[in-house]
């Protein structure tokens, strides 16, 4: 039996974790505030700790900050109500264990508890504090990128990011630096795909005063001018065999040696990041493999935006209020987004948002402009009839004709169903009860689902 310490101001979501964990067959500890999760641990043993994220007072985060300072801290899972990219990166940050969205899935539960109790014998390293910032997404497959960003920021690990043109292979390559202890340090992207093969050498590498004609003057390449910060390799695909090989030895080595110049020492990071599939370039003798596993230390994959369906009106709407002037998209606007395949992925609709914030004369971007604005399919498929001034009722209306749709593709098979929809199962029952579909009490049940309150 391990002793549990709950840490929520919210009255029923205590008495619903306390019952769950004592079910689970542990014993359970509560307190209300920040402050008095800090006084029972220094009270009483405590294997690992459930801690509330929004809390009057002193928030989850500060009291994770001060958990993870002590000498031999549990491991802590945060919990909210209202999961954002920020919330989850600094949590993971922080040295969280996990973070978690309410309502909590009894199956959910058992595991982050089995999980943390095992780690307690081996306690991973953690990252320690940095700003916030994030990526917009709350669906499931962004959620473990913001978790992984928030776990490897500070570590000098390289890290290889994958996925389809315009999936925001920067923006994660930018969050990792950011939340990171090199934030304050340069960033250099470099797109390796459109530098010519001729002059690569010494865009990377630098050179000195007449190593070639027209070098004038010595020149600091990209690794030395992300000198203690990271240096970004875009399209590390495109690159010739025989720069991949220099590149290897500088990542290994830490060292650079510019055109016509004494090798230098080097400090910083290297990610890296292609929408090719690597490894069949290695088996095409096009990649070479030591440099593949070299920067595969890490990997993060980042699927297309066909893929996370959940967050195409939230990015919507946040491009149009980049914008500024104050538009807003109509439900049938909405439900043509969603059924868009957006080849082009994010850039494609961050493209999109913008021309509309243009053309678009009124306040409202409606399905019509959207047919201009956007290539089709944005909107065909189904005609249905929601009312254009209700985005929240339509997007519910849309959302039970997606679960509808996704539990018929599957046969009825609930686990394929959360599959094609890019959701967590638990989540995916807590919808259907709402809108009144097919599932059973032990399918629903979820810890603190009927009163847990915003946060």
């Amino acid at each position: 039996m391990a002793a549990i310490l709950i840490v929520d101001d919210d009255t029923a979501m205590r008495d619903a974790l306390t019952e769950a964990v004592r079910d689970l067959g542990h014993d359970a500890a509560v307190a209300s505030s920040g402050e008095a999760a800090l006084d029972t641990l220094d009270r009483k043993p405590v294997n690992a700790v459930l801690l509330d994220l929004r809390m009057p007072g002193m928030d989850g985060l500060e009291v994770l900050r001060r958990i993870r300072a002590r000498r031999q801290p549990p491991p802590v899972t945060v919990l909210t109500a209202h999961a954002t990219a920020a919330n989850t990166i600094e949590a993971m940050r922080l040295g969280a264990f996990d973070h978690l969205t309410k309502p909590i899935g009894r199956a959910d539960l058992a595991r982050v508890l089995n999980s943390m109790l095992a780690s307690i014998a081996e306690p991973p390293a953690f990252p320690s504090e940095s700003e916030q910032g994030g990526l917009i997404g709350s669906s499931e497959a962004m959620r473990t990128v913001q978790k992984t960003i928030g776990m490897l920021a500070d570590s000098d690990a390289t890290v290889l990011i994958t996925g389809e043109t315009g999936t925001g292979k920067e923006l994660v390559a930018r969050a990792i630096h950011g939340h990171g202890r090199r934030g304050g340090q340069p960033f250099v992207a470099i797109n390796c795909a459109a530098i010519p093969r001729e002059i690569i050498e010494s865009e990377l590498f630098g050179h000195v005063r007449g190593a070639f004609t027209g070098a004038i003057n010595d020149r600091a390449g990209s690794f030395q001018q992300a000198e203690g910060g990271t240096l970004f390799l875009d399209e590390i695909g495109e690159m010739d065999v025989a720069m991949q090989a220099k590149i290897l030895r500088a990542i290994e080595e830490h060292v650079v040696t510019p055109v016509g110049g004494q090798p230098l020492p080097i400090d910083i990071r290297v990610i890296a990041a292609t929408h090719r599939d690597l490894m069949e370039r290695v088996r095409d003798g096009l990649f070479r493999e030591d440099l593949f596993y070299r920067l595969h230390v890490v990997p993060i994959h980042l699927p297309a935006l066909r893929e996370r369906i959940a967050d195409i009106i939230p990015l919507a709407e946040h491009f149009l209020a980049q914008a500024g002037n104050g538009k807003r998209l109509s439900a049938e606007a909405a439900a043509g987004l969603i059924r868009h395949k957006w080849p082009g992925n994010i850039r494609e609709l961050k493209n999109a948002m913008e021309r509309a914030a243009v053309v678009v004369r009124g306040d409202v971007v409606t399905a019509t402009d959207l047919a201009v604005i956007v290539a089709p399919p944005a909107t065909a498929g189904e005609s249905v009839d929601w009312p254009d001034d209700d985005l929240p009722s339509a997007v519910a209306r849309l959302e039970e004709m997606l679960i509808r749709r996704a539990l018929e593709r599957s046969n009825g098979n609930r686990a394929e169903a959360a599959r094609l929809l890019n959701i967590h199962r638990q989540l995916l029952y807590t919808k259907m009860k709402r809108y009144g579909l097919d599932v059973s009490e032990e399918q629903t049940e979820g810890v603190g689902e009927a009163d847990a309150k915003p946060r």
